[in-house]
């Protein structure tokens, strides 16, 4: 009778043991805001702070084209004189004279060219930081699912270690076991316990990085992203992955414009030394001299100028061949950064292949093993057949085969991203 209660009592614990868990939960200190793919990537565009201040490039590169339509200011100068003979009342003078200055050259359309391709220029690296932003941004995202999995793993490995540490509590009492044993399964509940509190605070610290992100000001916000990893396969061709890549990557058409900016410079530098003239017409009055010796009447003179500048400063044609030389930086630049694309293009497409055959791998049964073992070591040691330390080792083994399985599937989607950002493209959605 004794033996029989004994039995039941031991297998109603390891079943207990083996069973579901309760799902994570976030700390109810935290204000937790359920949010999918789509509506956090648009938030991003919208709250990114970063972004925000990318754009005041834009408007800064748009307010020097229209500064740079200026023309130069005329000056108006006005004078007066007065010989200081008051005795012989000599009388005194005034004068005015506007100038300004005629550019020649084309020295204000140059200029003009100028802002328009700078800011043509502002505009494209502005969506490349954008598209930098979006993969930066999806990749939190993924962390955030990826580390509440691994939290949900290591939680279900410290309840079912916990109950196993229970039962053989009461099975050493029962004289099933020893006390090494008892002890044994308690330590490792301890020691997954730690870990336990560590993936929940990775998972937390993800989950903040995606409120960064949102641009959130609010600290005691969480954003819990919604979504499944194993929807990431697609089908590519390298070829035209590196056509694509090469029509689409704003960073190139970036590298493009900024040959643009850099010819536009050039044209300038040789506007600017081209001569300028300057125009002045004045008017000047001289008041009525009475003195006895040399009276003169009151006089009114209008007079008019060109001044011609002596550029004696164009034999220096340094910044001329500076400009030049900026050019032709442009143009190795901009083949640098085409070769640059199809290398990182190459790269990520094999990254992503990689990825797929590991993620394949545990199609083909690499959890459905580790499980099989663990249940069986699980079956033997109710039977007597077997020691804890092998339960432990399946349990370990299972365990870290779904830390892998939950890494590789992160690692998958986190290729994918990398791949449809070197590429230009951006079909993604989960």
């Amino acid at each position: 009778m004794i033996k029989n209660i004994k039995q039941k009592w031991v297998t109603l614990l390891i079943l207990l043991t083996f069973s579901a868990v309760s799902n994570a939960q976030i700390d109810t200190t935290f204000v937790s805001v359920k949010m999918n793919y789509p509506d956090f990537l648009s938030l991003v565009s919208k709250n990114n702070l970063g972004y925000a201040a990318e754009k005041f490039n834009v408007d800064m590169a748009q307010a020097n084209t229209e500064a740079s339509k200026v023309f130069p200011d005329p000056e108006l100068a006005v004078g007066a004189s007065d010989n200081g003979q008051r005795r012989m009342q000599m009388g005194y003078g005034f004068s005015t004279e506007l100038s300004w200055t005629l550019e020649l050259g084309g020295k204000r359309k140059a200029r003009i060219n100028v802002a328009k391709s700078t800011a043509e220029l502002t505009k494209t690296l502005l969506e490349d930081y954008f598209r930098n932003l979006r993969a930066e941004a999806t990749l939190n995202y993924l962390t955030g699912l990826k580390q509440k999995q691994i939290f949900k793993v290591q939680l279900n490995s410290y309840t079912i270690l916990k109950n196993i540490a229970a039962t053989d509590s009461i099975r050493f009492k029962l004289g099933s076991i020893t006390e090494i044993d008892a002890r044994q399964s308690k330590l490792e509940a301890n020691s997954m316990l730690n870990d336990v509190y560590q993936s929940e605070a990775d998972w937390k610290s993800a989950l903040l990085e995606l409120g960064t992100m949102l641009g959130n000001q609010k600290a005691d916000t969480l954003y819990l992203p919604s979504g499944d990893l194993t929807k990431f396969e697609r089908l590519f061709n390298l070829n035209e992955l590196i056509v694509t890549a090469q029509n689409n990557r704003t960073d190139l058409l970036a590298a493009l414009k900024n040959k643009n900016v850099a010819q536009e410079i050039l044209k300038l530098t040789k506007a600017n030394r081209v001569l300028d003239l300057g125009l002045s017409f004045g008017v000047e009055n001289a008041s009525v001299v009475t003195n006895v010796v040399a009276p003169t009447p009151s006089s009114n003179a209008v007079s008019a100028g060109i001044t011609i500048p002596l550029k004696f400063s164009n034999q220096n044609k340094g910044e001329l061949k500076a400009a030049e030389f900026s050019v032709q930086q442009a143009d190795v630049l901009y083949k640098q950064t085409e070769l640059q694309i199809q290398t990182e293009v190459r790269k990520a497409w094999f990254a992503y292949l990689t990825a797929q055959k590991q993620v394949k791998q545990f199609d083909t049964g690499l959890l459905a093993d580790a499980k099989k073992l663990l249940e069986g070591k699980v079956y033997s040691y109710k039977r007597g057949e077997t020691t804890l330390l092998d339960v432990l080792n399946a349990q370990r083994t299972y365990n870290e085969t779904q830390l892998s399985y939950h890494e590789t599937l992160y690692n998958y989607a986190a290729a994918l991203v990398e791949l449809e950002k070197t590429a230009g493209i951006w079909d993604i959605n989960f």
